[in-house]
């Protein structure tokens, strides 16, 4: 690997209303009374808080950042939450914030403002003898020095935060870290860091390698959402990394992005992970990072909405707690009975379940089970067809895509790691960007889709007509581009296929090549009469993840031609769970 430079751009911060109430520097303390409410929009405090505001701490390099602490008040020592993420500390007074949550039909009330964007609320947690710090990391807003974007840098800055923490005089020694989205990613490579204070972790979903979830996706430089991360959310006074100008400069992996992958093997910490299905920022970040970390403690928990509404429920909060009280308080409340598999199974028709137990993901029974591609009748059999066929499109037309479909004759469910092993040939084009969707379709034929927030009105409608990915969910998805084919064998297993994305191998006229491509993990059943429809397209149907980021134009030209039966025998596996 040759020798990478992390790229930076100017950043500047100016406090406001914009960054939240309090985002004025103003270090002290002061004490907040029961019943505070810092507007009234938001949840009054039930109990009296100590607010230490933009508390000083030096990193080992000597650059000091600004931290708040909300604890609760009283002598008797208490573990802290730590909400590690570049959005500023009074992000949860921020418009940007609040017009979200009101966007997603979620209720600001039901928080007090004082919690960190995605992270842990001071009103419940400092009531139930927990602190909890808010951080601005390096190069953030009054914080020193220029920000990092992920990797190390970070893991090793929330570790001098940690064990700065942990020998405050009203800390009881024991540190946590909870969070989702960017609070979860940093908690892989923190906890990679094995800082001694650290009793435990709760990643909510989020993205555990930079290369694959977030900039190249497939081998694709999918960069919309890394943009907006980089100009929305790094606001200081120094330099930001520039992502964007490294993902230009650098293509293929190396070691800048290797950094960028957290170090799963070093996390050994007990940790309770959150993940869904149906996020298409994080969803295969948590579970590879569930796959992986190294703690013998670990729990999992899948749930069927997104990870906003699901952090902030209450009796999701009052589970975490339970996690917690056994690790940094030494409660002894049978947290480890705790079922290490909780798991859902949607039906998108009203009826998924969830909390279904088990000891692994995926759980026992799951045997694969192979769907054979046949482009002549255009359907998925169990039986690979022995006459060769082919299907095929015009890259840049409209609809540019083939899909195949099987009806089950009876009640079917799927758990666990689908993937696509095709045989593809491209025509006037020496590459191809290829789009994988599987999707329900009830007993009519219409394809089936659900809300995963509250909020399911004709604005929200529009928003996830073609795009908002994340706050709809069609079906499990994956991608390739396919001179990106390369498996990386260290980490490929049959079931979740892990390219290397390390060369570039594009195709010559008239060769045919097999690729795999991971798919989203899966919790469906489908009933009898119900069909699967596998989906094979040029174009990204989902969209972008969120509203007001760019999508991704993929990169095709020329015919794509899919091969199926014979010597090249094209098929869709998938995790079938007996009961």
């Amino acid at each position: 690997m040759s020798h990478a430079e992390k790229a930076f751009e100017p950043s500047q911060y100016e406090a406001g209303d914009a960054h939240g109430l309090l985002s004025k520097f103003e270090p002290g303390t002061r004490v907040l009374p029961a019943g505070f409410q810092i507007a009234p929009r938001f949840r009054s405090l039930s109990s009296e808080v100590v607010f230490e505001k933009d508390v000083a701490v030096t990193l080992r390099d000597g650059v000091t950042i600004y931290v708040d602490v909300f604890r609760p008040a009283g002598t008797e020592k208490v573990p802290v939450i730590v909400a590690w993420s570049p959005y500023g500390k009074s992000q949860g007074t921020a418009p940007s914030v609040t017009s979200l949550f009101d966007l997603l039909g979620m209720d600001n009330g039901a928080l007090s403002g004082l919690a960190k964007f995605e992270g842990p609320d001071p009103a419940y947690w400092c009531a139930h003898g927990y602190a909890i710090c808010n951080p601005d990391p390096r190069g953030i807003a009054q914080s020193e020095g220029d920000s990092a974007m992920f990797g190390r840098q970070e893991g090793k800055d929330c570790h001098d935060l940690i064990e700065w923490l942990a020998v405050q005089d009203w800390c009881n020694g024991k540190v946590a870290m909870s969070g989702t989205s960017y609070l979860t990613i940093s908690q892989w490579f923190t906890a990679a860091e094995q800082p001694p204070h650290l009793a435990a972790i709760n990643p909510w979903e989020g993205l555990s390698d930079v290369y694959r979830d977030l900039v190249m996706r497939g081998g694709m430089p999918d960069t919309g959402f890394a943009e907006r991360l980089q100009k929305k959310s790094y606001a200081g006074n120094n330099q930001r990394e520039d992502i964007l100008t490294e993902a230009e400069r650098y293509p293929l992996m190396n070691e800048l992005w290797e950094d960028k992958i957290a170090r799963f093997d070093k996390i050994t910490v007990p940790a309770y992970v959150v993940a869904s299905y149906s996020n298409t920022l994080h969803t295969a970040g948590t579970f590879r990072a569930w796959r992986r970390i190294a703690s013998e403690k670990k729990w999992l928990r899948i749930h069927a909405t997104q990870e906003w509404p699901d952090y902030y429920d209450e009796t999701n909060v009052q589970d975490l707690r339970r996690f917690f009280d056994y690790y940094l308080k030494g409660e002894d409340n049978r947290w480890e009975q705790t079922p290490r598999v909780r798991y859902s199974v949607l039906d998108l028709e009203g009826g998924d379940r969830s909390h279904l137990v088990a000891n692994e993901f995926p759980p026992e029974g799951v045997t694969y089970a192979k769907y054979y591609l046949d482009g002549r009748s255009r359907t998925l059999n169990t039986e690979r067809p022995s006459d060769e066929a082919t299907a095929a499109y015009d890259s840049e037309s409209n609809p540019a895509l083939v899909s195949f479909a099987i009806r089950f004759d009876e009640e079917t469910m799927m758990v666990g790691y689908p993937k696509a092993r095709l045989w593809v040939e491209v025509e006037g084009a020496d590459d191809m960007d290829l789009f994988i969707l599987v999707q329900k379709l009830d007993r009519h034929g219409t394809a089936l889709q659900q809300f995963t927030v509250p909020n399911h009105g004709a604005l929200m409608q529009d928003l996830t007509e073609r795009g908002a990915s994340v706050l709809r969910y069609k079906g499990s998805n994956g991608r390739l581009r396919v001179s990106a084919r390369h498996l990386d064998e260290t980490l490929t297993t049959d079931a979740v296929p892990a390219h290397s994305f390390d060369r570039i191998e594009k195709l010559s006229p008239g060769e045919i090549v097999d690729v795999e491509i991971d798919l989203f993990p899966i919790g469906l059943v489908f009933h009898p009469g119900e069909q699967l429809r596998l989906v094979i397209s040029a174009q990204n149907a989902l969209g972008a993840i969120m509203p007001a980021v760019r999508d991704y134009i993929p990169q095709n030209s020329g015919r794509h031609i899919i091969h199926t039966g014979g010597a090249y025998a094209s098929y869709l596996q998938l995790p079938i769970k007996v009961a």
